[in-house]
């Protein structure tokens, strides 16, 4: 259920990323950069994936505050061409070591927190305060940035590492 106050997404954001953190303490480089038996995709590709889509929200956010427009997903992109983005985004990405990703997922995850932990019930939940959220709130955008990635990082990262210590 998502969050519905400050507080509830300050103690979701800390609670989603401490067990994905968890997680990732016990990948090491070799298994963080083994490709999903099915769509290729390493641990390594997915946590830089997130800190990606951290980076475009907490943009998203200070161009709407500066008053600039707001191009989501990402300029020059729509919704339906997410797959050929997120290629894109692993594609540019590639050469990353293992430690400096978990050290960006780290940083992206305290931006993120430092943001929420600055605004106000008002700001993260009221409806309309913000023309590029359209139907959801800031809050709402906020927390699929965050700890819902954080949740889905770690739900596929165990599905890798069980997949691959079924082919060992």
């Amino acid at each position: 259920m998502a969050a519905k106050a400050k507080s509830e997404l300050v103690d979701l954001t800390i609670k989603e990323f401490a067990k994905l953190q968890k997680l990732l303490d016990g990948i090491d480089d070799r298994t963080a950069t083994v490709p999903h038996p099915e769509d290729g995709i390493t641990i390594k590709d997915t946590i830089l994936h997130r800190v990606h889509w951290i980076d475009l929200f907490l943009g998203w956010y200070r161009d709407g505050a500066a008053g600039r427009p707001v191009e989501i997903p990402a300029p020059g992109y729509k919704w339906n061409q997410l797959k050929e983005y997120n290629a894109l985004v692993r594609e540019r990405t590639r050469d990353v070591p293992w430690d400096e990703a978990k050290t960006r997922l780290g940083a992206g995850h305290t931006a993120i927190l430092g943001l929420i932990q600055g605004l106000d019930d008002g700001d993260l939940y009221a409806t309309g305060r913000y023309d590029w959220t359209n139907t959801w709130t800031l809050g709402r955008w906020a927390e699929a940035s965050g700890p819902s990635h954080y949740r889905s990082a770690a739900k596929y990262v165990r599905e890798i590492v069980r997949k691959t210590a079924q082919a060992a």
